[in-house]
């Protein structure tokens, strides 16, 4: 699964030539504006695989691989989260805009793009701890209205597909994650909410109940 992260930017140098410096990603603590976690050491691995091939994650424009605007020249792990060495293309004209806001402070931040590899999810909470990722391209972004909802929509079908697979492996699902995949498959909340609540209650007790879920869920399908 392709996705982005919201927008980080703990700048730590900028020079005139394009030469900038800062954390695009940062591990552990307090989960950012989506709901994620990035947990230490997510980004070894494909960094490794970076360096065995000489290649870098890609430096674009609002992730648009239509406008490249310079290159990331370094990029590691360290106990606070993921520091990249990037230097602008002063001789496009992105780049230049680029390092302008950046130098003004206009810039919301870096966002990242990566397929994940390995995560874990706290159905309670929603919140995502991301564990193994693979590093495409980092992007210097203004943060768009949308990607929010962008990201949350990926996520749903994520979880979605996953939950469906355990389904299919026979095994019970919780309340809240019979919640969560009805949601991912595009339920509203009060109907994912009620229509959990019946799937419990049908697990439990006579057939009439599983029956008066059941005949609920295919309503709502249509």
């Amino acid at each position: 699964m392709s996705r982005i992260t919201a927008p980080v930017l703990d700048l730590k140098a900028l020079k005139d030539t394009g030469e900038f410096e800062g954390y695009g990603s940062t591990f552990g603590g307090e989960p950012d504006a989506y709901g994620d976690v990035i947990a230490e050491g997510a980004y070894a691995e494909s960094l490794a695989a970076h360096r065995s091939k000489g290649t870098m994650p890609k430096l674009f424009w609002q992730h648009n691989p239509g406008e490249p605007i310079g290159k990331w020249v370094g990029a590691k792990e360290d106990s606070h989260g993921l520091l990249l060495q990037g230097k602008l293309n002063m001789d496009v004209q992105r780049g230049r805009e680029a390092h302008a806001l950046l130098k003004a402070g206009d810039i919301d931040g870096l966002s990242i793009g990566y397929r994940i590899k390995e995560y874990s999810v706290d159905t309670d909470s929603g919140v995502w701890t991301l564990e193994r990722l693979d590093l495409v391209e980092v992007s210097i972004v203004s943060v768009g209205a949308n990607e929010n909802a962008v990201v949350q929509s990926v996520k749903a079908a994520k979880a979605a597909h996953d939950l469906t697979e355990k389904l299919k492996a026979g095994d019970r699902l919780t309340e809240r994650e019979f919640e969560v995949w009805l949601k991912g498959l595009g339920f509203s909340n009060s109907q994912a909410e009620r229509a959990a609540r019946l799937h419990l209650k049908g697990q439990g007790e006579p057939a009439g109940a599983a029956d008066d879920g059941l005949a609920f869920l295919r309503a709502l399908a249509g």
